[in-house]
């Protein structure tokens, strides 16, 4: 029991692709909130770190602290947020985290501190205590164990670019984030059928994607959003017709060309917060709409609130 619970827990803390269940569709850098939320708003507009301390600031303080950063959005100081100045603050914020993100995990990793990170150190500090107490690992969790690292490592070596068997910071940060690099997205795919792919023929059936997205909570058969979910699998999802998922199909699904998540998100937060409807955002607007942008009730958005020396 004691080594089911390390793997559940490894499953959450490795560098697997983190996507919620029920919205496969990647956009880890501004949230892992649901589209549309009060939370998504203030992880994309904010960014994540640090997000449990937001309910401890009175609502002035926030209020004020949101000031100073409107003024860091508006580049051009006309007092008039712009959605193109939105964006760019956006992006700032996605960049900020996965460049943060992967040097904090950069130096756990680095332990002989030569500024690279090669697959054994990963593999010990990851995995290490596990390989120690070999006697416990035997049977289903042995095959767990065993899955893990072959992920891991496979992750590994396309991030790898130079294929030396140890990974440069920029490259480590491809294993971490590899929604963010281009050359990791079809490997992005492929994780993604497998974690879905319950049968094992390298297909997802309409069965297995409607599964995937069922909360434990969801008794009944017929649900209004399964009807839906079946119609978007047959008319949106599987695109040559042939009642299931490839992984061409599977990316296309969760890493969409022809969406852009931050410029969605520049899009929203205007036409949530211009009251006078003149395409851009004052301060006082965007302090009218606090809680669309920051929310005192909120957590797991406000690095940039956070960082005393800004303030």
């Amino acid at each position: 029991m004691l080594i089911r619970c390390v793997v559940i827990l490894l499953v959450a803390s490795a560098a697997f692709a983190g996507v919620a269940r029920q919205d496969r569709v990647l956009d880890p850098k501004l949230s892992d909130k649901e589209p549309g939320s009060p939370e998504y708003d203030h992880e994309a507009f904010l960014g994540k770190d640090q997000a449990e301390e937001l309910d401890e600031l009175p609502e002035e303080e926030s209020k004020r602290r949101l000031g100073i950063i409107v003024d860091q959005v508006d580049k051009n100081r006309n007092g008039q947020v712009t959605e193109t100045e939105l964006l760019e603050w956006i992006k700032f914020t996605q960049k900020r985290y996965v460049d943060e993100d992967a040097e904090k995990q950069f130096k756990i990793y680095d332990k002989n501190n030569d500024n690279m990170v090669h697959w054994d150190e990963y593999k010990v500090t990851t995995f290490g205590f596990l390989e120690d107490d070999q006697e416990q690992v035997n049977g289903e969790d042995s095959e767990s164990y065993r899955k893990m690292t072959e992920r891991d490592h496979r992750r590994f070596r396309e991030a790898d670019v130079d294929k030396d068997d140890r990974c440069t910071k920029e490259e480590f940060k491809a294993f971490l984030h590899p929604e963010e690099f281009e050359h990791m997205r079809d490997l992005v795919a492929r994780e993604t059928l497998e974690d879905i792919d319950k049968n094992k023929d390298g297909f997802v059936d309409v069965k297995e994607y409607i599964g995937d997205m069922r909360r434990d909570d969801d008794e009944k058969e017929n649900l209004e959003w399964v009807v839906h979910e079946e119609e978007q699998f047959k008319d949106i999802r599987d695109t040559n017709g042939d009642g299931k998922m490839d992984v061409t199909e599977i990316k296309d699904w969760i890493l969409p060309a022809d969406y852009d998540h931050a410029s969605a998100e520049a899009k929203h937060l205007v036409y949530t917060a211009d009251d006078d409807k003149d395409g851009e955002l004052s301060k006082e607007e965007i302090l009218n709409h606090h809680d669309t942008f920051v929310g005192s009730q909120a957590t797991d958005w406000g690095e940039a609130l956070k960082r005393h020396q800004e303030f």
